[in-house]
């Protein structure tokens, strides 16, 4: 699984012309759920995420979490995180999980994350979405649990 985590200023996404998430100072994420994941390293990202301290303290360090700085949460499903370029020019898909099976663990990150955050914007699973941002940095980190999880 893969969080791909934008330090934004402000970030939505729409869908079919109608803004359908919308959030001001925090994270856009990028998920992507591989076959093999499952809700255990869900809660591993979404821990790691929400400790991840990458906001600017008052002395201009970055030592801040998003409970810290009461940030916002935009939750974007995007299985072509899972892309495999190794053969040719065509991407692969066939890491990514079923659509199915992925949008049930990508629907139990919203509501885990509901939990854990004040505000907590999601896309739409499967849809064609327009996501616009303005990172904050640029400041972008990737947390992968091939990486955290084996580590």
């Amino acid at each position: 699984m893969k969080f791909v985590i934008q330090r934004v200023s402000r970030a939505s996404v729409t869908v079919d012309g109608e803004v359908i998430g919308k959030i001001g100072k925090g994270f856009l994420i990028l998920i992507g759920i591989g076959k093999n994941d499952t809700k255990k390293e869900a809660d591993v990202l979404i821990r790691k995420m929400c400790g991840l301290r990458i906001f600017e303290d008052q002395n201009g360090k970055t030592n801040l979490s998003l409970h810290d700085v009461n940030g916002e949460v935009l939750l974007i499903s995007q299985f072509t995180l899972l892309a495999n370029c190794k053969k040719g020019n065509r991407p692969s898909f066939t890491d990514a999980k079923a659509p199915d099976e992925a949008k049930e663990i990508y629907e139990y990150i919203v509501s885990e994350c509901q939990k854990l955050l004040p505000v907590v914007e999601k896309g739409s699973f499967g849809a064609d979405m327009k996501v616009e941002l303005l990172n904050d940095g640029p400041f972008t980190v990737i947390l992968d649990t091939r990486d955290i999880m084996h580590a």
